[in-house]
């Protein structure tokens, strides 16, 4: 039996594979396969997978024909995988030797359903250490109660899917695919969903996953369109969250989130092309309208003075229908 499936997703990485690749292999086992996934990269990515696929114990090499985005490709790598756990990388990321053996261990001893782990950012050569936002390590909670408080981060914000483990239970009854197609902020949904259904977490003081931040060729460093999917993934977790048994408790860490990312985003909106600024402000403005009202009249009179202005002012824009629906 495989005991631990790595999913890792592959786009035109071909800078950064080789350390990401290196670190899989002063991780493999005899019991470890590991599913790379390559999103139809252009450049010479391909060939570092091919040579790895033969290189590499234990690697599965799977190829879509055309770019589908993280999640879509992190959820090829979910539907081929047989491991007794799951986790995941990205392909411009790296390990610590021996890392994930130490995960499976302390998933196994814990016996719970996912374990969350604290990380190490890289951003050129400073190193930060990042916590799970959560105090209590080593102890077995039930994941939908770390979801409040509204006004503090808390584990729901710290969505980093490779940042843990996850037993097959989970894939099994449908909670760790992704959002098919959402280009960015696709752990959100996934996160929220997971705290409300999966029946038992713990975090867990590990640390093992190197995340380099500032890549040029990142998501998070494009200010094209594509970077306006937070708004469908924000949607469809207030959507969902509104249908829960505790709602009415849920409902404002939800919107509140969400009002937070949207301002984060209209305060950086010089780096946005400018049609993209366009629709950002357009988009944001329609999201606000589709919030429960008295939950959002609540959040906003929780915010600091600085964003609840920009978000009041955003809300009274008009907004086109074809932008409302």
């Amino acid at each position: 039996m495989v005991k631990l499936s790595v999913i890792v997703p592959f786009y035109n990485v071909q800078q950064y594979a080789p350390d990401t690749l290196r670190s899989l292999r002063a991780n493999a086992r005899e019991d470890f396969e590991f599913i790379l996934v390559d999103d139809c990269s252009r450049d010479e990515t391909p060939d570092i997978l091919e040579r790895a696929a033969r290189e590499l114990p234990g690697a599965v090499h799977l190829r879509h024909e055309t770019n589908g985005g993280l999640a879509t490709a992190r959820n090829t790598g979910l539907d081929a995988a047989r491991g007794e756990y799951l986790t995941f990388l990205d392909g411009d990321d790296w390990l610590a030797p021996g890392y994930f053996s130490r995960l499976v261990d302390s998933i196994e001893e814990l016996g719970c359903d996912f374990v969350r782990t604290d990380h190490v950012q890289c951003t050129a050569r400073a190193r930060t250490v990042h916590r799970v936002p959560h105090g209590r390590r080593g102890v077995v909670m039930s994941p939908r109660e770390v979801i409040l408080p509204a006004d503090r981060s808390t584990s729901v914000d710290y969505a980093y899917a490779w940042a843990g483990i996850y037993h097959r239970r989970l894939a099994d009854a449908g909670l760790l695919h992704f959002t098919d197609g959402l280009r960015t902020a696709e752990d959100r949904p996934w996160i929220w969903r997971l705290h409300r259904e999966a029946e038992s977490f713990a975090a867990v003081g590990l640390l093992g996953v190197f995340y380099r931040r500032g890549v040029a060729s990142s998501l998070t460093q494009i200010g094209d369109v594509r970077q306006l999917d937070f708004i469908k993934a924000f949607d469809q977790v207030v959507r969902e969250t509104a249908q829960d048994r505790d709602a009415d408790e849920l409902l404002p860490k939800a919107v509140r989130t969400y009002c937070a990312i949207i301002s984060h985003h209209l305060g950086s909106i010089e780096r946005f092309e400018p049609s993209v600024a366009r629709k950002l402000k357009s988009m944001s403005a329609a999201a606000l309208k589709r919030m429960p009202q008295g939950v959002l009249d609540d959040a906003l009179d929780s915010m600091d003075v600085q964003r609840a202005t920009r978000l009041r002012r955003l809300r009274r824009r008009p907004v086109a229908a074809e932008v409302a629906a």
